[in-house]
């Protein structure tokens, strides 16, 4: 009789575990992030290097949590002979429903590059702690150094 209860107890243990990881992976969604059609500039050229030999075709941001904020760190080059003043935008938004969940942002923003000019810029991508039910999202940045 007590191993007959013991063995109902551990199964029963066994069973609310499992029940309790399952649960935990459901509210522990991790997301694959990434910005697969690259990033567009106009005016300018971003490059991942400040020598600006070697361009940015596209960003992977890895595998993120609700909560998460990475960085990517790219340099931006004037390639005209004026001042323009820097400003990036997002758009293409796969699924469409992402783009309340997640937030591209960078610290150039309505800058000032002279002509010829470098500058380091950080794009961040913030993700909503509020963030379930996306596996993966794609994107595009468009950087414009307009005069």
């Amino acid at each position: 009789m007590a191993l007959n209860r013991l063995t109902i107890g551990t199964i029963a243990l066994v069973a609310i575990m499992g029940t309790l990881l399952a649960t935990y992976a459901t509210l522990s969604s991790v997301y694959t992030v990434h910005n697969s059609t690259g990033v567009n500039s106009i005016g300018v050229g971003v490059f991942l290097d400040s020598g600006c030999t070697n361009p940015v075709t596209s960003i992977s941001w890895g595998m993120l949590n609700p909560g998460d904020a990475p960085t990517q760190t790219v340099y931006v080059r004037n390639n005209g002979t004026a001042s323009v003043t820097l400003t990036m935008t997002t758009g293409n938004w796969n699924p469409s429903a992402a783009q309340g969940n997640f937030t591209v942002s960078w610290n150039q923003q309505n800058a000032t590059l002279t002509a010829s000019g470098v500058v380091p810029a950080v794009i961040t991508l913030s993700v909503s702690s509020s963030a379930v039910g996306i596996a993966s999202v794609t994107f595009d940045i468009t950087i414009t150094g307009t005069e």
